[in-house]
């Protein structure tokens, strides 16, 4: 075998995405790859207090649909004000410090509040709805978090206090 054909005899790539070849996009910020710099994030996003979210991919820079990514910073020794993300699902991912992340679980005799002690490495998942705040209590060292989202745009309701949603009823 040639080393330009594949295991099929085809034309390498060709199959790999059909559907590339199908019809163009007819929106121009889908026809490319677009690079976003560490230094050019938008600090002009939803905002809570006790932190800053910088976006990097988002439906008013890149165009994205279905998508929001960016990175959070956390002061040393400092709460965010509660708050959820709407519909939104929310992935994190630790890049520096050792967040906290706070929330009320009511699936037992009564609310409790969990704290999930994070470091460098770690993920944690965020479901829709579900109040929570991050603290940072390194009295030294900035948190810095990436988030990615399931939304083009970073979506905040921050809230008075942090309480579990009621149980869903049918």
């Amino acid at each position: 075998m040639s080393e330009s054909a594949t295991p099929s005899g085809d034309v390498p790539g060709e199959g790999f995405h059909p559907h590339l070849h199908d019809t163009p996009s007819p929106a121009a910020p889908h026809t490319r790859l677009h690079h976003i710099r560490a230094d050019a994030l938008d600090g002009d996003t939803a905002q809570t207090g006790g932190m800053r979210r910088f976006a990097a991919v988002s439906g008013r820079a890149v165009g994205s649909e279905k998508l929001w990514m960016g990175q959070t910073h956390v002061a040393p020794a400092t709460s965010s004000s509660d708050h959820h993300h709407g519909a939104s699902e929310t992935a994190i991912y630790v890049v520096s410090g050792h967040p906290e992340f706070v929330f009320l679980d009511d699936s037992g005799a009564g609310p409790r509040e969990v704290r999930l002690r994070t470091g460098p490495g770690d993920y944690v998942f965020v479901p829709p709805f579900v109040p929570h705040r991050e603290e940072n209590p390194d009295p030294g060292e900035e948190a810095v978090v990436v988030i990615a989202r399931s939304t083009q745009e970073a979506v905040v309701v921050n809230l008075p206090e942090l309480y579990a949603l009621p149980a869903e009823t049918d």
